[in-house]
């Protein structure tokens, strides 16, 4: 069997969520890391091939990658990494920036098709899985309206990208964001209500920030809660906190949601259809369908395909590791 050689571009989170799922997946061989910051990766992956990311023609000559995994924040690595990356080879990225979705499918579509790869773009559980989700809930019961809940639980649930939005401010030493569901609207989707939300009307957001020394609060405070897309939206608090704290008390990586749907059939008969996600580590959740959506790419280009896709446009069967007959036997 012919692995996939898999480059991992930006070790974080979800570089190191990917580089555990690509052992446990037989298929894939790691081709190396590129990076903005080598001599840290290196001091931490000592036998792994580590480049810069600028390095192109040397990344290209000594890692032959058939598939790059894009790992950065979609805030400010994605829209320009997707587009530069997708010139030399076949990506697979997590924007999950959903407001911006249709605009950035527009970009790497253009630069794809250019270029003659393929981009898989957001991936991930939302978006990514729960986007299949509410497609099926709202073909399966026409003219119902398909909700992603996220952060179940009391304690919330680690939203990565606004970690990552809340880091790039100036001043901000470290930060994670927790978001939590409003229990009322789920109750009111599964009544039945197809209820018109906005954005705040489903989440709230709670943030927790530890500072540069000499940062300014109230500058930092207001910049949070007006960033658009990420806070303006929804009803968030802003905590700060020590880093020993942050360490201590907010060092998990743990998320869950829902999506749910609520409407009746042909004959009025009350139809709810849901889906619900647990996740230990958020960012391995998200490591793990990057990995299968790379099978996936590889697969599309290897037929000869160009352009952008999501989840929405790949067979089920593209994700496998499994033969048809496998699947038909198995999982049918």
């Amino acid at each position: 069997m012919e692995k996939i050689r898999v480059m991992i571009v930006g070790y974080g989170n979800v570089g190191r969520g990917v580089l555990a799922s690509l052992r446990n997946n037989p298929d894939f061989e790691l081709a190396g890391v590129v990076s903005r910051s080598p001599e840290r990766v290196k001091r931490e992956l000592s036998d792994v091939p580590v480049m810069d990311v600028k390095d192109i023609e040397g990344w290209k000559r000594e890692l032959r990658p058939d598939v790059a995994i894009l790992c950065g924040g979609s805030k400010d690595d994605l829209p320009k990494q997707g587009p530069e990356f997708v010139r030399h080879l076949t990506t697979v990225d997590s924007f999950d920036n959903h407001s911006r979705i249709p605009e950035y499918f527009a970009t790497m579509d253009r630069a794809a098709q250019e270029a003659g790869h393929v981009s898989v773009i957001s991936t991930g559980w939302d978006p990514g899985i729960f986007s299949l989700e509410r497609t099926l809930a709202n073909a399966f019961v026409p003219g119902v309206r398909a909700y992603g809940f996220y952060g179940l639980g009391p304690k919330g649930g680690l939203s990565m990208g606004h970690s990552d939005a809340l880091r790039t401010i100036p001043g901000v030493k470290d930060a994670r964001q927790f978001t939590h569901a409003v229990p009322e609207a789920i109750e009111r989707v599964r009544r039945g209500e197809n209820p018109a939300f906005e954005p705040g009307d489903m989440h709230t957001r709670e943030c927790f920030v530890v500072l540069e020394e000499g940062a300014d609060k109230e500058a930092i405070t207001k910049t949070i809660l007006e960033m658009p897309g990420y806070f303006a939206p929804y009803r968030t608090t802003v905590n700060f906190i020590s880093q020993e704290e942050l360490n201590t008390k907010y060092k998990g990586f743990p998320h869950d949601g829902l999506v749910v749907a609520a409407g009746s059939t042909g004959k009025g008969n009350p139809a709810l259809v849901e889906y619900r996600c647990q996740w230990g580590s958020n960012p391995e959740a998200t490591a793990n369908v990057l990995v299968a959506h790379a099978r996936a790419a590889v697969r599309l280009a290897r037929e000869g395909r160009k352009g952008a896709f999501t989840i929405l446009d790949i067979p089920a069967t593209y994700f496998s590791t499994l033969s048809r007959e496998e699947l038909l036997k198995h999982w049918m």
